[in-house]
């Protein structure tokens, strides 16, 4: 999917280059798309299995090359999901948390994704982040989860973005918890700042695949085969939840 980037930087054309490709490669008029019924209506979309993370790849700013691309194919809106820790001891595994908001930690070390030489075709410098996530989709999220009858494991709660792969120790997750995150995870935040720097409207939620561990006496650990059964435990939820949510926009 990418370019050769020799330089640690894409240009616009290297965005084009690769949005042109998709629109030769489809049959669907001016947008690629994977036309979904859901009725009453068909929406429009471009899917994403799984994503790039920043520990993955030797340019971090692979993780965020999808989402100009998906700018310059036309999208505007960016639904984002992830699997994250449950730092808020109020929460319980198989909990889905809608983001508010999010601590981004990687740009407190100055690695954020707008570093570097700005293209306004894109956006602008300095793009606010205040209402990073958006207000009338979460609140369009609530009231679809309420119809869905799945009130009950619903959270709304700031996430909290980590580099990885490590998980995390049990004083970063007391520090964290101090600074007023909810959930942690390894993503996402990367690809919002991109999105919000496009002007795209944002939703995003987490999927709270295990609890954190803050206790030195604890015997239990942070696994990745938690994170997985607990992903397949929800997958046909978070499957309906998507689903009625583009359904109603």
């Amino acid at each position: 999917m990418f370019p050769l980037c020799s330089d640690e930087t894409y240009k616009y054309e290297d965005y084009r280059e690769t949005a042109d490709w998709l629109l030769s490669h489809t049959d669907t008029g001016k947008t690629p798309s994977l036309s979904c019924t859901l009725p009453p209506k068909t929406v429009h979309s471009v899917c994403m299995q799984g994503r790039f993370y920043f520990y993955e790849v030797p340019v971090s700013l692979q993780v965020t090359y999808p989402v100009r691309v998906f700018f310059l194919l036309g999208v505007e809106t960016l639904i984002i999901t992830n699997a994250a820790g449950g730092l808020n001891p109020n929460f319980k595994v198989g909990d889905i948390m809608l983001i508010k908001d999010h601590i981004n930690m990687p740009g407190f070390a100055g690695q954020n994704p707008l570093c570097g030489h700005n293209d306004e075709r894109f956006g602008f410098s300095f793009p606010c982040m205040s209402d990073a996530y958006d207000k009338d989709l979460c609140s369009l999220a609530k009231k679809t989860d309420e119809e869905q009858g799945c009130s009950s494991f619903i959270q709304q709660s700031v996430y909290c973005m980590l580099a990885g792969p490590t998980f995390e120790t049990i004083a970063e997750c007391r520090a964290l918890q101090k600074l007023g995150a909810d959930a942690v995870g390894m993503s996402t935040v990367p690809e919002v700042v991109v999105a919000r720097h496009c002007g795209l409207r944002v939703f995003s939620l987490s999927l709270i695949t295990n609890k954190v561990v803050t206790d030195y006496n604890s015997q239990e650990k942070a696994n990745h085969d938690e994170v997985l059964e607990t992903t397949h435990m929800r997958t046909q939820d978070l499957q309906r939840m998507v689903s009625n949510l583009l359904a109603k926009m």
